[in-house]
């Protein structure tokens, strides 16, 4: 009857050590699942804010040549963003070549373009400019409507 016991308490034992390392597995894959989700958030995360910084410094480097073009021609550059890209690029009345900080981007349209490939829109008013981009989704949404990611800048 001792040797039944012990051999009855022994399996009991080792099927509660087999369980125990099925729920550790079991914990360790969901483990690794959620690290794997938070890394690829986070990747993300650093790409969109990378190409935010970088609209940025392509927005202040366009609103000091937009104003540097001003001040030697006398007004700001008028039609759509292709025909603004031009005159900065020395095609205006004086012939004179702006340079808009580092290299911006210009799709094959001649447009100058945000990080995601949209045309920039810009618009101008007496004293003031706007430039306005797609965001991250590629279109021009009502700023009213909620999830709008369209990036709106003035100087």
């Amino acid at each position: 009857m001792e040797s039944f016991r012990a051999a009855l308490k022994s399996d009991l034992e080792s099927a509660d050590g087999a369980k125990m390392k099925k729920i550790l597995l079991v914990i360790g894959i969901v483990a690794v699942m959620a690290g794997g989700g938070w890394v690829v958030t986070e990747v993300n995360s650093f790409r969109v804010n990378a190409r935010m910084s970088k609209l940025n410094v392509d927005v202040d480097n366009l609103f000091a040549g937009l104003q540097q073009y001003k001040d030697y021609v006398g007004a700001y550059p008028s039609g759509n963003n292709s025909d603004i890209a031009k005159a900065l690029q020395g095609q205006n009345a004086k012939n004179i070549i702006i340079l808009v900080g580092r290299k911006n981007e210009l799709n094959e349209k001649g447009e100058f373009v945000d990080p995601w490939a949209t045309p920039l829109r810009i618009y101008f008013s007496g004293t003031g400019v706007l430039v306005r981009s797609a965001g991250p989704n590629r279109r021009f949404d009502d700023s009213t409507v909620p999830g709008c990611d369209d990036f709106i800048r003035s100087n």
